[in-house]
Parts: C-alpha cells; structure tokens; sequence
C-alpha cells in the first residue's frame, strides 16, 4: 500500500503514482494490477475504487458492498457493531475498497486519504510500503484546526515506523511539524523539490503544483519498486516515466475540453490554495493561446 495524505494535489498524486506503476508494469510485468482508491468522485461513486486506470463494474461494486455490508451485519458481527455502531458513509467505502483490492489481487494499491490523516478512516494501514504528503493549508479547520500547525499534525498520522516517508515542500512551520512527528515515529522524512529529470513540455505538468505532485508520485514508486520489485526491475526507467506521464488522466483537476470552438477550463478548486493554482493556470493557458493568435494572424 502506498498511502497520501495532504491538502492540495492528493488525488493527482495518487494518480500520477498509478500512471508510473502501470508504465512500470506494462513493461517489466509488475505491478500487473494498481488500485486506487480516492475520493471525491465527480459523476459515479466508483470512480472512487478502480483498478488499472478503470472503474470497478457494477456488478462486482454490488458484490463486493454486499459481501461487507452482510459480514458486519451478520450475527457473528453484532456484538462490535453493536458497540461501535456501523460504520458511516466513507468508512463503509473505504472498508469496501480493501475488501475489492484483496479478493481481486491487486499487487499495489494507492490510497488517498479523505480529509485528515491521523484519525482518518483511511488509516487502518499500519504496515504501508511507503507514505507522502502533498501541499498543506487551511482546510476542514472545524475538524483539524484551528492552526496551520494542528493541521499538519493531523495530515502527518500517516506516517508510520519501517516505512519512509516523503513531503513536497512546505513552509517552515509545517515542514517543523512533519519533522516533529517523523523523529517521533522513527520515520526517515524526505523533502521532495521538483525533478529535474521531468519532461519539459509535458501536457500533464503545464502548472506547478503538477510538477510538485508528479516529483513526489516518482519518490513514493521509487521507494515502492525499491521495496518490492526484483532487484533487476526496482527502477523506473526514463521510458517508464515519459510513459506514465504521457498516460496520466485526472478529470477535473487542471483539464481543458474543447467542443468546438469552446474550450472548457475545469479545476475542482475548494480552498485559498486551490484557487491560487487554478488562477494561475488558467491565466497562463489564456496568455499563451493569444500569443498562439497573435502568430497566427501575423
């Protein structure tokens, strides 16, 4: 397992580690299958639980819900559920995509966590392959606030003792925090800049924070492969990684989608720091394709 906490760029982390294990994969033979499992889902509940770059059917989305729902309902069961309840709504999703990734044997699964990170209900995972922290800021303050730094704190209960751990850059505050709860868990902390060996005119890293995200997805496979491939296949090779890059789809986040002569610019932005990546790209995209006009009637 491969578990991201974080404010800003978690799905689109999660999504380019998917893309460069399956480049990987589709090369050396392993990963064979990648789960993934994020949230919010856009159009259709399962987009939250995939495998291999495809939502689970419907069919097995059925099967697969009923079989926990039923286990935790079942007679054996009632005296914890009793006691605890049942589980709520993203508690229940998540226990349905662990149950999905065993019984179809997926060899990786990329998890992202819901808002928080030490009491999220992603954090079942105590013994993951690697963990990472996208962008921090202000965000479900009423849950992990009131601070930045108690913000922090919370995103960085993922950390666990045997597993390294990667973070994007921070501010000072936050990285102090990370740091903080790093040495307490006896974890190795890796700071992660962008990556210079990175494709420069890449259609997926057209803005910063997906720079930012795709260096760290490469850091947390790096160490994935390094962990659990043959020694003669624990690298991603530059094939690997224009590959991945090239293949990486994440509706919503920074997309463009052209009818016509329309053009749609679509980013899912929910926070101050959202908005800001979300400006800044769009006023790029508008700068460089008057600069395209302006060659073209000339």
């Amino acid at each position: 397992m491969i578990h991201v906490a974080g404010t800003k760029g978690k799905g689109s982390t999660c999504a380019f580690v998917r893309s460069l294990l399956l480049a990987h994969g589709s090369r050396t033979g392993f990963p064979r299958k990648v789960g993934l499992y994020t949230s919010p889902d856009l159009r259709c509940i399962r987009e939250r639980i995939q495998i291999n770059e495809q939502l689970i059917p419907e069919d097995l989305f059925t099967k697969y819900f009923f079989e926990v729902w039923d286990c935790l309902s079942s007679q054996d069961s009632q005296a914890t559920v009793g006691k605890y309840g049942m589980p709520r709504y993203l508690q229940l999703l998540a226990l349905v995509a662990f149950h999905t990734f065993i019984k179809e044997a997926t060899d990786a699964a990329v998890w992202e966590t819901h808002h928080g990170g030490e009491y999220d209900a992603t954090n079942f995972i105590k013994e993951p392959v690697v963990t990472g922290i996208t962008a921090i800021g202000m965000d479900h303050v009423e849950q992990l606030g009131p601070t930045i730094e108690n913000v922090a704190w919370h995103k960085a209960g993922i950390l666990k003792s045997g597993a390294p751990g990667f973070s994007a850059p921070q501010d000072p505050n936050i990285t102090a925090v990370l740091q903080a709860r790093a040495e307490d868990k006896q974890v190795e902390l890796g700071l992660v800049g962008v990556n210079p060996s990175l494709p420069a005119n890449a259609r997926a890293l057209q803005t910063s924070a997906q720079k930012t995200n795709c260096s760290l997805a490469l850091a947390l496979v790096g160490a994935f492969l390094k962990r659990k491939a043959r020694p003669e296949n624990s690298c991603l090779t530059s094939s690997d990684i224009l590959d991945g890059i090239d293949k990486f789809s994440w509706p919503g986040r920074f997309e463009i989608i052209s009818e016509g002569r329309n053009e749609w610019f679509l980013d899912g932005a929910h926070n101050e720091l959202s908005v800001k990546h979300a400006v800044e790209w769009f006023t790029k995209c508008i700068s460089e394709k008057g600069n395209q006009r302006h060659v073209e009637t000339s």
